[in-house]
């Protein structure tokens, strides 16, 4: 996982979780829809999402870096935003309980995929892995993963290995039409054979595992 392509350049990804206040959730939303636009003038959003199911009143949203000076240059240029932290910052810190950022980069084996269609739900999948690395369990992993793809009853969009937050930490990004969709495809990888060997050689290696249904927001290039 943690050698290849993503060696060769400084590109990673923020990706940044927020707890919303249970009762500020729909004027956080609308904080978002109506002064989002100030921050994405300044960097590149990936995604952006609230989650539905397996975790309440939280955000979960991803940002796209050409290296660390870059990152340091938005910051900069973001705390200087009159607009952004007077419109947006300034109401938006009131309503959040928590807030938790990562930086990960995608796994050399998996490019940054798109859903075949607008429309669907996403699946943001969490892999807490046991201690070694990629060098232990990055092939089983792997296997897993591509197990899952072949069955072809959902679209991966991206895999992302942490760099600074937990360590050995794998986030996984799943597409589905609907959570009636991604059920029955669930049922249907749990009795394929293949499916079932290659979950049964990488579950060794794991220590836990949390699975988020998340929407996009309208602001979530992903969507």
């Amino acid at each position: 996982l943690a050698t290849g392509p993503r060696q060769n350049n400084g590109i990673f990804y923020e990706i940044r979780t927020y707890d919303i206040k249970p009762a500020k959730m729909k004027e956080f939303l609308e904080l978002i829809k109506k002064y989002f636009h100030f921050r994405t003038a300044h960097s590149e959003l990936v995604g952006f999402w609230y989650s539905e199911l397996g975790a309440m009143n939280k955000v979960f949203h991803i940002w796209k870096y050409d290296n660390f000076a870059h990152r340091t240059a938005v910051r900069h240029a973001l705390a200087n935003d009159q607009d952004w932290q007077g419109k947006f910052i300034s109401a938006a810190l009131p309503l959040i309980e928590k807030q938790h950022n990562e930086v990960a980069y995608l796994v050399p084996w998996c490019q940054l995929g798109k859903p075949p269609k607008e429309g669907g739900v996403y699946e943001w999948v969490t892999f807490q892995m046991k201690p070694g690395g990629p060098a232990l369990w990055g092939d089983a992993f792997r296997a897993a993963i591509n197990a899952h793809v072949n069955t072809g009853y959902t679209s991966l969009i991206g895999v992302f290995h942490t760099e600074y937050g937990l360590l050995n930490t794998v986030h996984v990004l799943w597409w589905n039409e609907s959570p009636d969709h991604r059920a029955a495809g669930r049922h249907s990888a749990h009795e394929d054979a293949r499916v079932v060997a290659a979950v049964r050689d990488s579950v060794r290696f794991l220590e836990s595992q949390q699975n988020v249904l998340l929407i996009p927001l309208q602001c979530s290039p992903l969507k």
